[in-house]
């Protein structure tokens, strides 16, 4: 499966953006799918995650309360909106698929990954 990541750009704090990642090759059914954050100099960490199957998410305690992770299953698509962003959210954001419907928030436990979109979160 390939993973298409899209959606981030620069927005001023406290303002939202919206990740889409698009699933090609095979559809996300029975997958897990995670996003992670890899900002300059750090390691790569979990943010959000959704089991296709079930609907059910995970959010690491930096994204609850601000961030959404959801499905479209007609569009085979993951979302991430991401709301009130701060300048401590600037990444590379990725997606990730576990092809056993995991949803870690190790990222050595995901088998697919995308290629990236840059989130900037400046004024």
């Amino acid at each position: 499966v390939q993973l298409q990541a899209c959606g981030g750009g620069l927005v001023q704090p406290g303002g939202s953006l919206r990740l889409s990642c698009a699933a090609s090759g095979r559809t996300f059914s029975n997958y897990g799918v995670g996003w992670f954050r890899q900002a300059p100099g750090k390691e790569r960490e979990f943010v959000a995650s959704i089991r296709w199957s079930f609907g059910s998410t995970y959010y690491a305690d930096s994204a609850k309360g601000r961030f959404t992770i959801s499905r479209d299953n007609a569009k085979n698509t993951v979302y991430l909106q991401m709301n009130s962003l701060k300048p401590e959210d600037t990444a590379v954001y990725y997606c990730a698929a576990d092809l056993y419907g995991g949803i870690s928030y190790h990222y050595t436990d995901y088998h697919y990954w995308g290629q990236g979109t840059q989130v900037t979160v400046s004024s």
